[in-house]
């Protein structure tokens, strides 16, 4: 992890403090419904490096939402802090629980084919379904 893209966070309480380095400055929205169903909405993240450090670790728990990702939240106060593929390397952080004020770029959508109806973004985004998602990881 190099400082100068290192981006600190935390949750809510404070209990949990997370140093991490974005791949870059884009963050995307997922609206798979098991994101909906975690946060009440599309999960908005920021794709960081797998070396991301946690500061009162003993206070994270994780949940494996699926047979390849676990969703990593603050036992205290329940913020979400994760999501992570279990191999791979794939890190996902929400992008509001970093403290800094980084001009942050909207640029990919997923699962837009478990989008509902009732909310849409105006930003002009890369958008793929959920078969184009786990094409990118099986190379299928």
């Amino acid at each position: 992890m190099t400082a100068d893209n290192t981006h600190h966070g935390a949750c809510l309480c404070g209990a949990v403090r997370i140093a991490a380095s974005p791949k870059s400055d884009k963050f995307g929205a997922c609206h798979c419904s098991m994101c909906r169903k975690w946060g009440g909405g599309p999960l908005f993240a920021v794709e960081c490096e797998a070396d991301m450090q946690l500061e009162g670790a003993e206070n994270v728990a994780t949940f494996g939402s699926s047979e390849w990702a676990e969703r990593g939240f603050c036992k205290q106060c329940g913020t979400h802090l994760f999501y992570r593929l279990k191999e791979g390397g794939h890190v996902a952080i929400p992008v509001g629980l970093l403290d800094d004020h980084r001009p942050w770029r909207f640029a990919e959508q997923i699962f837009i084919d478990q989008k509902p109806s009732y909310y849409a973004f105006a930003d002009n985004t890369r958008n793929l379904t959920g078969e184009e998602v786990f094409a990118q990881y099986t190379g299928e």
